[in-house]
Formats: structure tokens, sequence, C-alpha cells
């Protein structure tokens, strides 16, 4: 009896292992080019989302050659976001976005105090000196939240089997437009499932400036 004990309890990480799934999404744009800086979240359409266990985060966008650094980034609503100035020329740093407005004026070398993101949606930070300049904050408490690399794919692992929306956003879509959406079915024990998005995007706002863009 104790042995047979031992190797249920043995077994039963394993067991649980079997019942997480992958899923893997491609994101394109009209050509079938593989389309970077693309925001996905992932939510289950039974259980509601699970508050994030996470201590809260600092992340540091920096201004590097009149660019920001990074151009997308990822937080939790209660994370804070530090603005530095690496260049040699002062940054007027700012954001009039429903989610979070701000300003900074950084001299060559500052760092502002961290700003903490209390609220989810998108902030699209431009620079009041040098136009081109522009970032976005994307602030979610999804449960699964990634963004693609030059490749154009997100992959998450381990989710548990059961139907998933999955949601796209990127800066150059149409603004003021609902995140394009898909939903997918995650079974257990399977290979995992590929969605593909199809993006249709405006031109980039860091080539061709539109300050009505920034306006999320």
């Amino acid at each position: 009896m104790r042995k047979t004990a031992w190797l249920l309890a043995l077994l039963a990480p394993l067991a649980m292992v079997g019942h997480a799934a992958g899923l893997s999404v491609r994101i394109v744009d009209g050509h079938g080019a593989p389309v970077a800086d693309a925001v996905v979240t992932v939510v289950s359409r039974v259980a509601a989302p699970a508050a994030s266990a996470q201590p809260p985060r600092t992340r540091v966008v920096d201004q590097k050659n009149l660019t920001f650094v990074p151009y997308i980034e990822v937080f939790r609503p209660g994370d804070s976001v530090v603005f530095r100035n690496s260049d040699n020329t002062r940054h007027h740093v700012y954001s009039f976005s429903p989610a979070k407005a701000f300003e900074f004026v950084l001299a060559p070398g500052q760092s502002s105090a961290p700003l903490v993101l209390d609220r989810s949606g998108v902030v699209a930070v431009g620079c009041n000196i040098h136009d081109r300049m522009i970032a976005y904050l994307y602030i979610s408490d999804a449960p699964w939240i990634a963004h693609s690399g030059a490749e154009g794919r997100v992959s998450f692992d381990g989710l548990p089997a059961g139907a998933y929306e999955v949601r796209v956003w990127q800066p150059r879509l149409r603004p003021n437009k609902p995140d394009l959406a898909q939903i997918a079915t995650v079974l257990a024990d399977a290979d995992p499932q590929t969605l593909t998005f199809t993006l249709s995007l405006l031109p980039d706002p860091r080539t061709q400036f539109d300050r009505e863009h920034t306006s999320y």
C-alpha cells in the first residue's frame, strides 16, 4: 500500500503536465510578411482572469539617437515606467492618453521618477521637441501576454485545456478600433494550435509622423 501511494504521488505531477498544451500565434501583413511589435493577449472564455501573483515591476524606456527604446513595452496594472535620456540633447516626454497622461522634461543623462501605470490601456508616448519620436506602453491584466519580434510569432506554452479569446494589437492598426480577435480551443495532450492574424497596417509612424495617430 505504501509503495502504491508513493508511486501515485510520483506520477501525479506528470499527469497534470499532460493537461497543458501550447498555442502559437502568427502575425502577418497583407502581403504575408511577418509583423513585429504586435501585442497578443490570451484570456480564458470560461474562467475569470486570475489576478497576477507577480509583484509590480519597474521597466525603463530609454532615449537613444532620438529614438525610444524599446518601441513597444508591455506592463501589468501597477507596474511603473522610468524614462531615461541617454542622448546629448534635451527631451520633453509626454502623453495625452486616457490611460495615463504625463510629461517630463529630461536633460541629457537624466531619468524621470517612476511613473505608476495603474490603468489598463494603450499609452502613446511622444517627445514634444522631436516629433518623430514615439513609443507605446501596453498595459493589460490578461493572464497571458507577449509581443512579436521580427519573425512575427508569439508562443504560449502550458495553457490549460479550454477555450480562449486571443486578441492582437499593433500600433499601425487604425486607432480607436477594437483589437483583432479570434477564438482558440486548446486541447490537452495535443500539438500546439496555430492561429494566423492578417493585419492591414498604416504607414510606420516612425518614418511618416502623424500626430493624430498618437490619440489612443
